[in-house]
C-alpha cells in the first residue's frame, strides 16, 4: 500500500525508541492498527490502550470506511474479535444507518459471535444492572436477526456455552424472525435451552475422560480407539486436528491413522478451506518437533507440506528480481500476540519471511539486532527454517538496528530490487552516531535508484520511520498471508485501501 496520500503538514512525531518517525492518515493509521492487532497487551502498549486508540480512530474516519474495514478483516484477513469492535463502535458513530445492519450480519460467521459481539456491546455502553442488554441499538439489532438464519442446529449447539452472554438471552433480546417452521421450531429448542448435544470430539473424548478404568493400560487404549475413531469420522476440522496432532502421537494411534492425518493435513484443497494463519503450522510444528514417536516426522513432513500449500498462491519473484528479506529479532519483537498465545510477534516476522522467501528466486535472506547477519535457507522446508533462525537469534543481539541491512548493501556496493524488513517499525535512529535509517535509505537510493523498501508492520503503532510518501517506501501491515496480497497490489498501482473501499456491504 503507498502512502502517497499522507498529509503534507504536521506529520513529524517519535516512535516508543525516541527516534524520528512519521505519522499517517486517520483510516491508515487504523487499518495499521486494527489488522495488527490481538487486542492484548503489548510491548509498547499496555491493557487497553491499542483498543482506546482503536475507538478514537473510528471517530475520525469516514463511517463508510469503518464498515467496509471490518467486513475485509474478518473476511478476507480472518481476525475474529477486532471487527466485533468496529462494528459495535460503528453503531455509535452512525445510529440509525443501514451500514450498521448490513456490517453486523457480514461479519458474523460463527454462531458464538453473537453472544460475543453483544458482550461487547454491553462492555462498550458500560451496561450494569440486572438488565445490561435491555436497550440495543435497532440497526444492531436487525443485524444480528439476519444473523439468526445463518445457521443450523449443529451449529449453534456447538457454540452454546456457558458465557457473559448466552444463546438464549440473544435470541430473547433480538427476536429474529424464522423464515419458515423447521428454524422457529429451532429458535424454540434455544428458547428451552433443548438443543441436541453436538457430535464433536470435545464431548467424545469429555465423556471418555469420565469413566472408570481397570488399569492405566485400559485407560490408554480406551484413548487410542477414540482417536481412532474419530480420525476415521473426519468429523475433527483442520484447526483442531492441527491443535490435537501431540495428543494424537501421545494416544499411540496405528500408523495408518497418523497417515491418514497427514494427507488431511496436507492436502491442498483441506488448507485453503481451513483458513489458517501461516504461524498456526508453526506452533504445532513445534509441538511435534521434539515428540519421541517414531511417526513424528512424517507429521512434520505433512506440515511443511501444508505450509507450501498455503503459500503457492502468494505472488513471489522471478531471479530477474534481487530481493533482501531481513527479520527483525528485537527484544520489542519477543512478546507474545495475545494474553493466551505462545506465539510471538518474533514468530510471526519469522514466518512470514520465510513464506517470501519460498516465492523468491534471487534472495538474500537474514536477521538484523545489534547486527545484521545474512543467513541464507532453503526454500523448501519453510518451518525447519523458522526453527533454525530461532536456534540462532542470539547471535546478532536485541537491539533494533534495521538501519545496517541498508548500510551493508551500500558498503558491498549491491544493487538490489527490493528491501524487505518484517518488524515492529521500533528502529533506533541513533543520531547521535549519525546511523538515521532514513539517511541510509536516501544514501543507497543514490546508488540503487530504482530500489524499492517494503516495512511490514508486525505490530501496528502507527508511527513510521521515515516518510513514505517519496523515496519509494510502502508500509504493509498484517499477520496473515493475504498482506502478500497486498504486496502484490503495491506493485500494480493498487493498495489495500482501494481493495476494501471495493467491497460491497
Amino acid at each position: 500500500m503507498k502512502f502517497n496520500f499522507l498529509s503534507k503538514l504536521n506529520n513529524v512525531t517519535q516512535n516508543y525508541e525516541g527516534a524520528k518517525a512519521y505519522k499517517i492518515t486517520p483510516e491508515l493509521e487504523l487499518y495499521t492498527a486494527v489488522v495488527t492487532t490481538g487486542l492484548n497487551d503489548s510491548f509498547y502498549e499496555a491493557g487497553d490502550t491499542r483498543l482506546e486508540r482503536i475507538k478514537t480512530l473510528i471517530a475520525k474516519c469516514d463511517p463508510e470506511f469503518v464498515a467496509k474495514l471490518a467486513v475485509y478483516v474478518r473476511t478476507r484477513m480472518h481476525l475474529r474479535s477486532v471487527p466485533m469492535v468496529l462494528a459495535v463502535e460503528l453503531a455509535k458513530a452512525a445510529s440509525g444507518t443501514s451500514a450498521v445492519s448490513k456490517t453486523v450480519a457480514n461479519v458474523i460467521q460463527r454462531a458464538d459471535e453473537i453472544c460475543e459481539l453483544l458482550a461487547y456491546y454491553q462492555l462498550a455502553n458500560a451496561r450494569t444492572g440486572v438488565k445490561k442488554l435491555n436497550r440495543l441499538s435497532k440497526q444492531v439489532q436487525k443485524g444480528l436477526a439476519v444473523s439468526f438464519n445463518k445457521f443450523d442446529e449443529y451449529q449453534f449447539a456447538k457454540y452454546n456455552r456457558v458465557t457473559d452472554v448466552k444463546l438464549r438471552d440473544a435470541l430473547f433480546l433480538v427476536h429474529p424472525k424464522a423464515k419458515d417452521d423447521n428454524q422457529q421450531a429451532l429458535f424454540n429448542k434455544i428458547a428451552s435451552d433443548t438443543l441436541a448435544t453436538p457430535y464433536t470430539w470435545e464431548t467424545e473424548l469429555s465423556q471418555l475422560g469420565q469413566l472408570k478404568y481397570e488399569s492405566p493400560a485400559a485407560k490408554a487404549a480406551a484413548f487410542k480407539a477414540k482417536w481412532e475413531e474419530l480420525i476415521e469420522s473426519k468429523k475433527v476440522g483442520y484447526m483442531a486436528l492441527m491443535r490435537n496432532l501431540r495428543n494424537i502421537l501421545d494416544a499411540n494411534v496405528s500408523f495408518a491413522h497418523v497417515e491418514m492425518v497427514c494427507e488431511y493435513i496436507a492436502n491442498p484443497a483441506a488448507v485453503a478451506a481451513s483458513k489458517q494463519l501461516p504461524f498456526r503450522f508453526l506452533s504445532a510444528y513445534r509441538e511435534i518437533k521434539g515428540h519421541t514417536s517414531g511417526l513424528a516426522s512424517m507429521v512434520l513432513d505433512a506440515l511443511e507440506d501444508a505450509v507450501m500449500h498455503s503459500a503457492k498462491n502468494i505472488q513471489g519473484f522471478s531471479y530477474e528480481t534481487s530481493v533482501v528479506i531481513a527479520c527483525d529479532v528485537s527484544g520489542s519483537m519477543q512478546q507474545p500476540i495475545s494474553k493466551k498465545s505462545t506465539v510471538q510477534l518474533y514468530d510471526v516476522g519469522l514466518m512470514l519471511g520465510m513464506l517470501m522467501q519460498s516465492r523468491c528466486k534471487n534472495v538474500i535472506s537474514g536477521m538484523f539486532g545489534n547486527t545484521w547477519k545474512i543467513i541464507n535457507m532453503p526454500k523448501r522446508n519453510v518451518l525447519a527454517n523458522v526453527m533454525e533462525y530461532y536456534k540462532r537469534e542470539g547471535e546478532v543481539g536485541y537491539a533494533t538496528n534495521g538501519y545496517l541491512v541498508v548500510e551493508d548493501l551500500i558498503l558491498r556496493k549491491q544493487i538490489v530490487d527490493k528491501v524487505m524488513l518484517f518488524t515492529d517499525l521500533q528502529l533506533y535512529n541513533n543520531n547521535m552516531h549519525g546511523h538515521s535509517f532514513e539517511v541510509y535509505w536516501k544514501r543507497y537510493k543514490g546508488i540503487a535508484p530504482n530500489a524499492k523498501l517494503y516495512l511490514f508492520d508486525l505490530a501496528g503503532h502507527g508511527k513510521m520511520p521515515l516518510d513514505v510518501r517519496r523515496n519509494d517506501v510502502y508500509l504493509i501491515a498484517g499477520w496473515s498471508d493475504k498482506i502478500f496480497d497486498i504486496l502484490d497490489s503495491v506493485d500494480n498501482a493498487g493498495n489495500a485501501i482501494e481493495k476494501i473501499n471495493a467491497i460491497e456491504l
